[in-house]
């Protein structure tokens, strides 16, 4: 995407190669791969399970419900289903000891049923982009548990799933 490249706290080291025209950053995690996975992962089932217990324990915790490599592949293709052409922009990216803190916008057509707390979205056309926060615990180099926040509302609101309420006039006040 354009725009500056993504900010960033710890070692500021350039990679040679650049990450969606800005810079890449040397980082004990790789994040991009993990992006990578959850916006183009693998079509045959294994190699998707595989790739996925590459990065995250199976099962890894994600906000406190126990997920299969498997269950991430469903909700990753799910995503992919959803959303044609997929891109993100890493906001903010913090590293400390065992924890990464990925703060991310994902971007994308939606063309598929988008999965929400509201039930399946149907597909729009629209181009909508989401906000994501993830805190990841890492135990052994891979994802153990996740806290993730994400601006679902902000999603539902460009989809058109949902829409702010008129309050109307401002009632006077009791005196």
């Amino acid at each position: 995407m354009a725009g500056s490249p993504p900010r960033r706290r710890g070692p500021r080291r350039p990679l040679a190669a650049p990450f969606r025209g800005a810079p890449r950053w040397r980082m004990a995690y790789d994040t991009d791969a993990l992006l990578d996975l959850w916006t183009a992962p693998p079509d045959d089932d294994a190699a998707a399970s595989a790739a996925f217990r590459a990065l995250y324990t199976d099962p890894v915790v994600v906000n406190g419900v126990p997920l299969t490599a498997s269950d991430l592949v469903t909700r990753a293709r799910a995503l992919r289903a959803a959303l044609a052409d997929p891109e993100r922009e890493v906001l903010e990216l913090v590293e400390d000891g065992d924890k990464v803190v990925v703060a991310f916008r994902l971007t994308g057509r939606h063309v598929g049923p988008l999965g929400s707390a509201l039930g399946a979205v149907p597909a729009t056309g629209r181009t909508v982009s989401m906000r994501v926060v993830d805190v990841l615990t890492l135990e052994g180099g891979r994802i153990a548990r996740i806290q993730m926040v994400a601006d679902e509302l902000g999603l539902l609101l460009q989809a058109g799933a949902v829409a702010l309420v008129d309050p109307g006039p401002p009632s006077p006040a009791a005196g």
